[in-house]
């Protein structure tokens, strides 16, 4: 599978590299970021940390695109749609792993997967994906007097609140219940008593927290807390290859990280 990273000299491009230069199967032959990017113009491997493998930053995504398989974008939501566009033309399925994706930036993606092969992704861990499986699944099997709650911690360095993965989490609950998540969403609680069947968030963010989600399902004498943490980024570098692989060679259309997973629920 020949890849190219784009936001290559961020935390999770320079992550996916080193990820990627150990795996088998798997050859990185183009790497893109921002000209004023540190490091455009170096070897992308000894920016990683594994030792020089003939691919040098770029900031020329078409250029490098030709003869590539899957691009992975952890770029800027603002270059995201045009991003999708060369992927497109150049015949490249995406992994789109950028979140605050706007409307535009969805509207490219259905756009590109017309041409390729696209999954946008609130998070590439498999232990996340698998936790937003059974937050559904447990949406669906509860009743509805059991109150869900989703508290999610970042690093202070965040930009975005509710992160994409708490969204995706109480869009998953949202769907066991077979309600729109916007007609049940609290954001931010200040006061007052709960309604009957609001999804609330509680958001933190502080030092270096790489990404703690719990969905809590309170009902009468007893809680179900369904939890992950992350303390590595490499576990998000970990799965962006894997479903990088996997997107390789698909039918044009849109996919989820679900997809990746040999499990799915059916609420």
């Amino acid at each position: 599978m020949r890849l190219v990273i784009v936001g290559a000299s961020g935390r999770m491009g320079l992550a996916i590299a080193r990820v990627a230069a150990s795996t088998n199967g798997v050859k990185i032959v183009g790497a893109v970021d921002r000209p004023d990017a540190p490091g455009c113009g170096r070897d992308i491997g000894e920016l990683a940390g594994v030792g020089a493998i003939g691919v040098s930053l770029s900031a020329d995504l078409p250029a490098v695109l030709v003869g590539a398989d899957v691009m992975v974008d952890f770029s800027a939501p603002t270059a995201t749609a045009r991003n999708l566009a060369a992927a497109a033309a150049a015949g490249v399925a995406a992994l789109v792993g950028t979140t605050g994706l706007d409307a535009a930036a969805q509207s490219a993606a259905n756009d590109a997967a017309r041409r390729v092969p696209v999954i946008i992704a609130a998070n590439t861990s498999l232990g996340v994906t698998l936790l937003i499986e059974l937050v559904r699944a447990a949406s669906y099997a509860l009743p509805e007097d059991f109150d869900i709650e989703i508290i999610e911690g970042h690093h202070r360095h965040k930009k975005d609140a509710p992160s994409g993965t708490a969204l995706a989490l109480g869009h998953a609950a949202a769907e066991g219940r077979s309600v729109s998540l916007d007609s049940v969403a609290v954001p931010a609680r200040t006061g007052g008593e709960r309604e009957r069947g609001e999804i609330g968030f509680a958001v933190v963010r502080g030092g270096d927290i790489v990404g703690d989600h719990t969905v809590l399902f309170a009902g009468e004498g007893e809680r179900v807390s369904l939890v992950h943490q992350a303390t590595d980024r490499a576990i998000f570098a970990r799965g962006a290859v894997r479903a990088a692989s996997w997107l390789s060679g698909r039918t044009p259309g849109r996919y989820e990280m679900r997809d990746v997973l040999p499990f799915k629920t059916r609420a």
